[in-house]
């Protein structure tokens, strides 16, 4: 299959990940999946799943994808809504904390990583600040201090803006990012094309309660 991107380890495919994973190879899989939940930041009830393609509700993505990603990475960091910690924790082995310094109205304070092989739980704390690339944008910080954590090629299923990858490419590492929607593949592709200095420095391990501020 040819890449949507492909530039200095870092590629791109634009497409279903269910017909394009088979085909991949990765060591840890880092990603922020649809929740099924139809809420995004600013509180509104919308339709997250583009109406031109059928995704798995929630449901069936913790007994369905979180299982094949399981058997896929050996190492792995997957978001999840935190009303489904329980069952994210059981499938992944365990639970890592991302806890928002400012949460959506009425929105929930943190959401849960289901996180394997990893056994220490950790928090991290950061401000989201604004999203102009993707209405669930995390932050790059976040995504930075994760991948810290992991060794081995980066695979993003649901990549969105790419923000997995700007933090990788920062960190130097490979990775692949998969996304069903062009515009964001298209977002993704300019953000990977921005200068930026990698982060070649060792930087301590987060540990929990450590303050993680995204500009």
């Amino acid at each position: 299959m040819k890449p949507y991107y492909s530039h200095a380890g870092i590629t791109i495919y634009h497409g279903d990940c269910r017909d394009i994973l088979p085909s991949l190879k990765a060591e840890v899989v880092v990603t922020d999946p649809p929740y099924g939940t139809g809420w995004v930041r600013g509180g509104g009830a919308v339709g997250v799943f583009n109406a031109q393609h059928e995704r798995p509700e929630w449901d069936q993505w913790t007994t369905d994808w979180l299982l094949d990603l399981r058997s896929r990475c050996r190492m792995g960091c997957v978001f999840g809504p935190s009303s489904r910690s329980r069952e994210l924790a059981t499938i992944a082995g365990n639970l890592w904390i991302y806890r928002k310094t400012n949460p959506r109205p009425n929105g929930p304070s943190c959401e849960p990583l289901g996180v394997w092989p990893f056994g220490e739980l950790r928090e991290f704390v950061a401000y989201n600040g604004d999203t102009p690339n993707h209405p669930c944008e995390k932050p790059i910080e976040l995504m930075v201090a994760l991948l810290r954590f992991t060794v081995g090629t980066i695979l993003d299923p649901f990549m969105g803006s790419g923000t997995t990858l700007v933090a990788a490419k920062q960190l130097g590492r490979k990775a692949i990012g998969i996304e069903i929607e062009e515009r964001y593949c298209e977002i993704a592709v300019k953000r990977l094309q921005q200068e930026v200095l990698p982060l070649t420095a060792p930087a301590p391990e987060p540990r929990q309660g450590d303050m993680l501020e995204a500009g």
